[in-house]
């Protein structure tokens, strides 16, 4: 029997209190910014959309599940964090209002210099493959604070991650060029992949909290940590080869435009 438990306060207030926030900014406040040009309903469905997918991770029954019973669950919620959440936060945000927010926290400097495409990529990575060490991994799920610290971190730094490829802020964070893009992701497929397959291979199982939960599922502690570790392989390896090839066509297709066009237009 799953004993569900209403989410943290601080996560609901969290999340409600960041959309509101952003709204009162796109809407209400827009006037207060300097150069803060009016953000469309479809950026505003983005943001929003961002937003849905945190509650989903941390405030719906995926959390429970994820937090006491199933590996396979936090691996999901875990991916929801970096590459659903991160991404599309980024992509409802407009230059004008993230230049702002970098500015009051005195961030500017730091996300100039994290946005290198080598920081960028293993300071993600590593974050991501330390957090999956047994020991850190226990330490966080004992501890609520740690916990959503964790959880901070991990948007934080996927948000630097996914810069190269959705910044609104060239001045501060260019984006890379399309190939540079295309090269980036594919090379993203590999870490990730790399941790999966290596908790989908073992026989042993790592996360005490897990082998000692009670059975919600078919699964064993140990088919739940290689299912959880075949969803990291397979579910961030396929999706960043499938963000490469979207990336890769719309250069494609803007290229093979540009060469149709009669010399000398505009």
């Amino acid at each position: 029997m799953i004993a569900y438990s209403l989410p943290p306060p601080s996560v609901v207030v969290g999340l409600v209190g960041l959309e509101a926030l952003y709204l009162l900014c796109v809407g209400r406040w827009r006037d207060r910014f300097p150069g803060a040009n009016p953000v469309s309903r479809r950026q505003q469905a983005v943001f929003t959309a961002g937003i849905v997918v945190g509650f989903i991770a941390l405030a719906s029954p995926l959390d429970t599940l994820a937090d006491n019973y199933l590996f396979t669950a936090h691996m999901l919620q875990h991916l929801l964090l970096t590459l659903g959440v991160a991404p599309v936060l980024l992509a409802g945000t407009p230059g004008w209002l993230l230049r702002e927010v970098l500015a009051a926290t005195r961030l500017t400097g730091f996300v100039r210099w994290a946005r290198h495409p080598l920081i960028a990529f293993f300071g993600f990575n590593l974050v991501f493959a330390l957090a999956h060490l047994p020991s850190i991994y226990e330490a966080t799920l004992a501890s609520e604070p740690l916990h959503g610290l964790e959880h901070i971190v991990f948007i934080a730094t996927a948000f630097i991650m996914w810069m190269p490829v959705l910044s609104p802020i060239p001045d501060i964070a260019p984006r890379y060029p399309a190939l540079g893009q295309v090269l980036y992701l594919f090379l993203q497929t590999v870490p990730a992949s790399l941790v999966g397959a290596l908790l989908a291979a073992t026989s042993t199982p790592y996360y005490a909290t897990y082998i000692a939960a009670p059975r919600v599922t078919s699964l064993s502690a140990i088919e739940d940590q290689q299912w959880g570790g075949l969803l990291m392989w397979v579910g961030s390896g396929l999706y960043f080869l499938i963000a490469t090839g979207v990336v890769f066509f719309i250069w494609a297709a803007r290229e093979e435009a540009a060469d149709r066009r009669p010399v000398g237009a505009h």
